[in-house]
């Protein structure tokens, strides 16, 4: 059987945008003073450029929503705590109010999933009584609602301040998730020493212990601070397959098992591709076929005919054919999984671009890259 790379390319396309198009919205509200960092903290998190840093002037009059065409997020941004006890009662009313009204709708795409409370560990931004209390009234208030409150830490340089500060909120036990320093940029001090950004990817955990999960894709898609959680969320995407693929194996229908696998690999890159965020176009799709299913097809082809042709022998047919079957499209599927995370990979750090794999030594990278996977799961 001919695999036609064009066809599936195509089909990979229409899957990538299906699955964009499903992805579930993630709300946020973010809370804190006036220059605490919270537009930094939003686009050093997220994708896509969300907030306009405000350079530690207040950039919003009420709630703002935030949101871009094309991406699954939307920022409710909270004024500064600058503001009179009167206006920070009616900050949290409306906070509680929006939470509320999420609700009633009975619409994950509307509802409020999560809040960050920002403080700012440096300068001179100092977590005062009102603050706490503020957030304690917050905390009561949602106890009902149980929309997860994350307190983040901002701009926790140095580390030892960034400890006490830690100390000092978990010691008021509120119903909170965790208290999560952050460093969103690397900071410089002198010439001589750069404090490196950290606690984004701990953020991004956090945030995924929290969610449903309807919304962890959402939330892969969106974040661009955690390779590993990436990773880890596209194997569960090849598990799904692989599970799908070996149950493909057993359909006694003699030389069909190639055609059944293809909706399941392309479902599988369709995961992938929405996880990282990445953009790609039906040329590197074809690359990417083309380098390891069309180069492999005689290979995975000959041990197809050879199990359908066990399938035929009356008492060994099913099962033993099954079993061949089973465990081949298993072994090409999870290799094809882990190839296209390994050149997502190399796109995300930086190591190739996207257009890099349209040419010969592209593609032979793929290919190679497919190979290697595909020996490491026939040990």
């Amino acid at each position: 059987m001919e695999i036609n790379t064009d066809q599936v390319a195509q089909q990979c396309i229409n899957a990538i945008n299906e699955k964009l198009k499903n992805l579930k919205k993630l709300n946020i509200i973010v809370v804190g003073k006036s220059g605490v960092g919270k537009s930094t903290l939003i686009n050093s998190v997220f994708r896509g450029n969300f907030a306009e840093t405000g350079l530690g002037r207040p950039v919003t009059q009420g709630i703002k929503r935030i949101e871009k065409d094309g991406f699954p997020l939307a920022i409710y941004d909270t004024p500064g705590f600058e503001l009179s006890g009167k206006q920070q009662s009616s900050v949290k009313d409306e906070i509680m109010g929006l939470i509320n009204d999420g609700l009633r709708s009975r619409d994950i795409n509307k509802a409020i999933h999560c809040i960050w409370y920002c403080i700012n560990v440096g300068g001179n931004r100092t977590f005062d009584d009102i603050e706490m209390q503020w957030l304690r009234s917050l905390t009561e208030s949602n106890k009902a609602t149980q929309v997860p409150i994350i307190v983040v830490l901002t701009q926790a340089c140095p580390k030892k301040k960034a400890a006490e500060m830690k100390g000092l909120v978990e010691k008021e036990n509120l119903d909170i998730v965790k208290v999560v320093p952050v460093l969103a940029q690397d900071m410089d001090f002198d010439e001589e020493y750069v404090a490196r950004a950290y606690g984004l990817d701990r953020l991004i955990d956090i945030m995924g212990e929290a969610l449903p999960n309807e919304l962890q894709d959402t939330l892969q898609n969106l974040q661009k601070v955690s390779l590993e959680a990436k990773k880890n969320a596209s194997q569960k995407v090849i598990a799904t397959a692989v599970a799908a693929s070996f149950g493909e194996g057993f359909a006694p229908i003699p030389f069909s098992d190639a055609a059944l696998l293809v909706p399941t690999q392309v479902g599988m890159i369709a995961g992938i591709t929405a996880i990282f965020g990445m953009e790609v176009n039906k040329s590197f799709l074809t690359g990417f076929i083309s380098a390891t299913l069309g180069t492999a097809g005689a290979t995975i082809l000959g041990k197809t005919i050879v199990s359908n042709l066990l399938k035929l022998i009356p008492g060994v047919g099913t099962a033993a054919g099954g079993a061949i079957s089973g465990t081949t499209a298993g072994l090409l599927t999870t290799a094809l999984g882990e190839a296209y995370i390994a050149i997502m990979e190399l796109i995300y750090t930086g190591e190739m671009k996207s257009e890099d794999l349209y040419s010969e030594l592209g593609k032979e990278k793929m290919k190679n890259i497919f190979r290697t996977e595909l020996k490491k799961k026939k040990r």
